[in-house]
């Protein structure tokens, strides 16, 4: 979904980055503030940004000026919220148009959006809720980890889409982007959910008390959890 450099034409690219950078600086207080009270977390917090560096580097070709590929911020998103998830994805994106050839700096703004904060705010928002509906918790991190992914290469479609309007039509041209993205994206975000279910499951496993104090379970569900694996 990385949108390579100087492909975004004016003011699309502008209007990217003035939409994303309050985010991003109430993620960074955010990720001060979580680090300051819980120096325990820094670990799991460095796993997470690697995992979304490793997931969003396995890039297929898509649609001409984007890639398809997991994007690894659903997990973040639910251990750590999407603000400071918007700064782990900052990071990546920025290493990995420098050095990798991989997005852009132009595009940073709109690459942000898309993967760094629209896809986690929504996976963020459907765990919760289907945390009190009482949704089993393996499935809901799947779903939320799926729907990060689709959420993502809705937003790439509609920033594209907005940019490159087929024959002055929005509409039209976003059905045309979301189409080609849904052929690799759906399977791709089927894999994401599972593989992202199967580390919180061994992170239940070895760190419970972690994910307790990150609000992400209740202490007796992180109890429920452990003596299922028993």
């Amino acid at each position: 979904m990385h949108i390579f450099e100087g492909f975004l034409p004016s003011p699309w690219w502008q209007i990217w980055f003035v939409v994303s950078i309050p985010v991003i600086m109430y993620g960074i207080y955010q990720m001060n503030k979580l680090v300051s009270q819980r120096r325990e977390i820094v670990p799991l917090l460095a796993v997470a940004g690697a995992f979304i560096f490793v997931m969003s580097s396995l890039k297929l070709p898509s649609v001409t000026g984007s890639s398809s590929h997991p994007t690894g911020t659903g997990m973040a998103a639910i251990l750590f919220g999407p603000a400071v998830t918007s700064v782990l994805s900052v990071i990546v994106l920025l290493y990995q148009s420098l050095f990798l050839a991989h997005g852009g700096l132009t595009t940073l703004g709109a690459n942000v959006f898309s993967m760094g904060i629209a896809g986690p705010f929504v996976a963020y928002a459907f765990y919760k809720m289907a945390s009190k509906a009482g949704m089993n918790f393996y499935l809901n991190v799947f779903l939320a980890t799926a729907i990060a992914n689709w959420v993502t290469y809705v937003i790439t479609s509609l920033q594209l889409a907005l940019a490159f309007p087929f024959e002055g039509s929005v509409f039209a041209s976003f059905k045309m982007f979301a189409l080609v993205f849904a052929t690799t994206q759906v399977p791709l975000a089927i894999m994401e959910g599972a593989l992202t279910a199967l580390i919180m499951k061994y992170v239940v496993q070895v760190k419970s008390d972690v994910l307790v104090g990150l609000n992400v379970l209740t202490s007796s569900a992180a109890t429920k959890l452990r003596e299922a694996m028993e």
